[in-house]
């Protein structure tokens, strides 16, 4: 190539839409589709990189009407329309050329193509080499001693380089003879007819021996007779016509200045605003580190921070023990800081503090280090006098503590007799409540997605300070955003303050009877013992149980089973497929029961006991708050929600939680169906209302207006069916999925659901409604407004699209339910506060809450929290919570409504 300087002009339209079905869909936070967008950027700082061009330019299409369409009407008549996911995604690429101060050209009648075809003349005139980037091979005929094509050839990632001689190489053709091949050939991408039959090796051989269509035509008398010539002189004005259409035409009559292509300096403050808009994390991080390299484009803003996606460049200092209490003695005592402390270990009811750092004012921290002993622990009273330090870090009046995972703070800073009895934000929190789905909500990204800061690893002193700094500035923003979504009733009134009562039911951990998990453990080891001698028996030999390889053997080769499916690595043997074979061979039905009880064993017995704190002698289960998309609470080490208690060995293992000391019963409170009263509720329908006020057993009163048979008549079947109807709907069943849960034909669950939605008309009309109002805002709220994003219910993908509805409908009520456990949680807890009872709340599974009662206070407490519980929000059913008491969590005695002395 030439010493000319480079000219780049790149095909818009080609490029995003490549990129678009190279990328999975991408989405943020608020439902906003950026795949291609993603894809086409990636690309273009690559291609920047790599080739270092002088002048860039970008050309897209504008409108669908093109003037070619005057010569042929059908011209890109037959393609699809753009898919709703990419549409609104050119107007988002634009944004970021133009904050890269990169041109866009298009003009109305005219294609892409033209437009690169004028600008390529254009900058060849002027002594440039272009290089043409596109995804369509049209663009060949462009290609001369100064212009080269780059064809895209895997996705985005890869280019294939055009010169004169690389077309010669590929085609046998010069570049001017490309318009001949379309001509002959057509094209059916752009609906470009060509020569009906002539496909393109039959035109390169005309093209080799005539060298266009107009000669081809000048010496059509001297071709041999045969079908080729027929199709020739059949189609000689289509030949033309296409060859006309597959032109580009290099001298359009537009405004373009190829001065305004020289390449410069992005606004990198516009593009990083964009980018943190699209949630585009790698590409912030990318071009922080070139506005730093750069120096280019950010100004100094409060504290000496760099704005932008630069990194923090705090005033921070590192302070002595005894400096930093003096100094809090005196600071920390009325406003607003942001806190930040380091534990030892990622379970906090194990974890030391290693130091602290607080932020009163953004741009300013200051941080105290733990001082280690050989032993590992870090703050020690008695050699580091840390007494003040609880009283300066604990309660203070008018102090306001900003923090992030602050759950997990509170249970660490326990230990340390620290207490916080609230804090004013908790940025973890604050965010997934803005973003439940979201899978980058730690701090760093936090930071650089609200902030445009980042959080770059360092010295332990400066990152400390940096993130009680950025968690001072963070809140504010995320606090905003909460406002402007209408979730501050939400946030501030349910799950903050259930931050601290989760804390403590953690802290309080909950009794487990060491003996009877052992002889639980026991006696699941003898039963799994008989099941494998009977397992070998029916087999015919012994195997290894749990290899999915060796079961598959016995299964299908050996007893000859019907193959249900197969994975790559042989056959399938998950629970799907034993359930298909269970009627098969008995042999199925003991693997199925080997396999639950196998896992009870070693996940909920065995496991139960290595989960047993050295400390406390008892089990810290963690209470996830920032998980679920629905809101819902989920527990791990060990998880509370997965105990299988449809087994019986399942429910026993509720036997082994007791009460923490001799006079204390554990007592349970359980919402009934309450997932089915906030569906009747939030859908209005009549009949389902009055069924629930009028205190009917729902599932009797579905099975009889389905099966159109009197209450008295509903048998059990019917019931049974009519439950899974009631609760499928909830979870937007289809009726394939209610057919082989309740082992019907598919037609007959199909007729269940149609009965369940005629005689619940409200029912249908809340799903129709849910549906359509999520496709058209993108989320779907609650009753307490906790919103869900869902970007899936637009999606082109039927299967994905149907989730998404399924989602749409299922969330408002299950995250409903959420919303009201919580609400209830946090009123339970005021008023044993307010009330100076020792009754503690130690779990919550599902939609029940168990607390542990003193004797002595059950006659108050019983009522108190069904109470709290059946009016913690108002219905148009009632809510109705049924309450147990009992010495451990499995021998539970039904508790009346009414409590007296006499009835305890």
């Amino acid at each position: 190539m030439n010493e000319r300087e480079k000219f780049m002009i790149l095909d818009g339209n080609s490029l995003i839409h490549r990129a678009f079905y190279a990328i999975p869909l991408l989405t943020t936070s608020e439902g906003l589709f950026t795949n291609a967008v993603y894809g086409f950027v990636n690309m273009l700082l690559k291609i920047l990189s790599d080739e270092q061009p002088a002048c860039v330019a970008v050309a897209f299409d504008k409108g669908k009407v093109t003037f070619r369409m005057d010569h042929y009407e059908q011209y890109k008549g037959h393609r699809k329309p753009t898919p709703d996911e990419l549409r609104p995604q050119f107007a988002l690429a634009k944004d970021v050329l133009r904050a890269m101060k990169i041109p866009v050209y298009e003009l109305e009648g005219y294609e892409a193509d033209d437009l690169i075809g004028t600008v390529t003349r254009l900058a060849e005139n002027e002594g440039y080499h272009t290089l043409i980037v596109t995804g369509d091979r049209d663009a060949l005929q462009l290609v001369s001693p100064h212009a080269e094509v780059l064809l895209t050839k895997k996705g985005i990632t890869e280019l294939d380089k055009y010169d004169p001689d690389k077309v010669k190489e590929r085609y046998g053709l010069t570049p001017e003879q490309i318009i001949d091949l379309k001509g002959l050939m057509g094209d059916a991408s752009d609906n470009i007819p060509g020569v009906p039959g002539v496909g393109e090796k039959t035109a390169l051989k005309l093209l080799h021996q005539f060298g266009s269509i107009e000669n081809l035509y000048d010496s059509f008398e001297s071709l041999p007779a045969n079908k080729l010539k027929e199709k020739l002189a059949d189609n000689r004005e289509l030949a033309f016509l296409s060859k006309k259409l597959a032109t580009i035409v290099t001298d359009v009559s537009c405004d373009v200045d190829l001065a305004c292509c020289v390449l410069s300096e992005p606004d990198y403050e516009q593009l990083l605003t964009l980018f943190r808009k699209y949630e585009f994390r790698s590409l912030i991080k990318s071009i922080s580190e070139k506005m730093k390299s750069s120096g280019g484009g950010a100004g100094a803003s409060e504290a000496g921070t760099v704005t932008g996606e630069a990194v923090v460049e705090g005033n921070y200092k590192q302070l002595s023990l005894e400096e930093g209490l003096d100094f809090l003695a005196g600071e920390l005592s009325h406003g607003e800081v942001g806190v930040f402390c380091e534990l030892s270990n990622p379970d906090p009811m194990l974890a030391e503090l290693a130091g602290f750092s607080w932020s009163l004012l953004a741009g300013q921290a200051h941080y105290v280090a733990g001082r280690q002993n050989q032993q590992t622990q870090l703050f020690q009273e008695e050699e580091h006098n840390i007494s003040g330090l609880p009283g300066l870090l604990g309660a203070r009046a008018g102090l306001k503590k900003f923090c992030h995972d602050g759950k997990r703070l509170l249970v660490a800073l326990d230990r340390y007799g620290i207490r916080w009895e609230e804090i004013a934000q908790d940025t973890g929190l604050a965010a997934y409540l803005l973003n439940p789905t979201g899978q980058h909500q730690d701090l760093a990204d936090l930071s650089a997605k609200y902030l445009g800061i980042s959080i770059m690893p360092g010295e332990a002193a400066v990152d400390a300070c940096t993130k009680a700094d950025i968690i001072l500035r963070l809140q504010k923003v995320l606090s905003e955003r909460l406002t402007e979504n209408g979730m501050d009733d939400l946030y501030y009134n349910v799950e903050l303050p259930l931050v601290r009562i989760l804390a403590d039911m953690e802290i309080g951990g909950v009794k487990v009877d060491l003996d009877q998990l052992k002889a639980l453990s026991g006696e699941l080891g003898a039963k799994l013992d008989i099941l494998t001698e009977e397992i070998y028996r029916l087999a015919g030999e012994k195997f290894n149980i749990n290899s999915t390889k060796q079961l598959g053997y016995i299964f299908f080769e050996k007893l000859n089973l019907p193959v249900i499916k197969k994975t790559k690595t042989g056959y399938s043997t998950d629970v799907e497929v034993l359930e298909t074979l269970a009627e098969e061979h008995e042999i199925v039905a003991q693997i199925l029961e080997y396999r639950q009880l196998a896992k009870l064993k070693s996940t909920y017995v065995d496991g139960l006991a290595g989960l047993i704190n050295p400390r406390t002698g008892k089990i810290h289960t963690s209470f996830n708050q920032t998980v679920t998309a629905t809101g819902r609470l989920s527990s791990t080490e060990p998880n509370l929600q997965n105990i299988p208690i449809r087994l019986e060995e399942g429910r026993r293992i509720r036997k082994v939680f007791i009460p923490s000391a001799p006079g204390h019963l554990l007592v349970t409170a359980d919402y009934s169906q309450i997932e089915l009263r906030v569906l009747a509720h939030i859908s209005g329908d009549e009949n389902f209302i009055r069924a629930f006020r009028e205190g009917e057993d729902i599932h009797t009163h579905t099975a009889s207006e389905v099966f159109g048979v009197s209450l008295g008549e509903v048998t059990r079947e019917m019931r049974d069916s009519a439950k899974a109807v009631n609760f499928g709907i909830v979870y937007g069943i289809s009726d394939f999925g209610l057919a082989r849960n309740i082992k019907v034909t598919r037609k007959e669950a199909k007729s269940y659901i149609q009965g369940y939605l005629r005689r619940y008309p409200g029912v249908k009309r809340f799903m129709e409604e849910i549906v359509s109002r999520a496709r058209e805002q993108g989320y779907v709220s609650t009753i307490l407004h906790r919103r869900r994003y869902l970007p899936d219910i637009v999606s082109p993908n039927h299967n994905i699209r149907s989730f998404g509805e399924r989602t749409a409908m299922n969330t408002p009520i299950q995250g409903s339910a959420a919303d009201i456990i919580k609400l209830a949680m946090v009123q339970v807890a005021g008023r044993l506060t307010e009330l100076g009872l020792k009754t503690k709340m130690i779990l919550q599974v599902h939609d029940e809450l168990i607390f542990e009662v003193p004797d002595d206070e059950l006659i108050k407490v019983v009522p108190m929290i069904r109470d709290c519980m059946e009016n913690a929000v108002k219905l148009d059913v009632p809510l109705i919570v049924d309450m147990k008491k009992g010495r451990d969590w499995y021998d539970m005695e039904k508790l009346p409504r009414e409590m007296a002395n006499n009835n305890i």
